[in-house]
């Protein structure tokens, strides 16, 4: 059976542009080596970050997609 496409992901308001990631990606460090793979890029995380500051929903109430609050913040 093949394997879905995960569906394209809404653009919020709190996204970061191209032009503003591209300002601030030589300052997020990338993964640790022989740590566990990442499941969401360093892009969707600091855009789920984002958009609990701005939004000030509940913190375990995430949008179903974005990564795991957990994942966001590294709790």
């Amino acid at each position: 059976m093949p394997k879905r496409k995960p569906p394209v992901r809404r653009r919020y308001d709190t996204d970061l542009t191209d032009g503003q990631w591209d300002l601030i990606a030589p300052m997020i460090p990338d993964a640790r080596l022989g740590g566990r793979p990442r499941k969401a890029t360093s892009r969707e995380l600091v855009n789920a970050v984002l958009y609990f500051l701005r939004a000030g929903s509940a913190w375990r109430l995430p949008p179903h997609d974005l990564p795991p609050l957990s994942t966001a913040v590294g709790f």
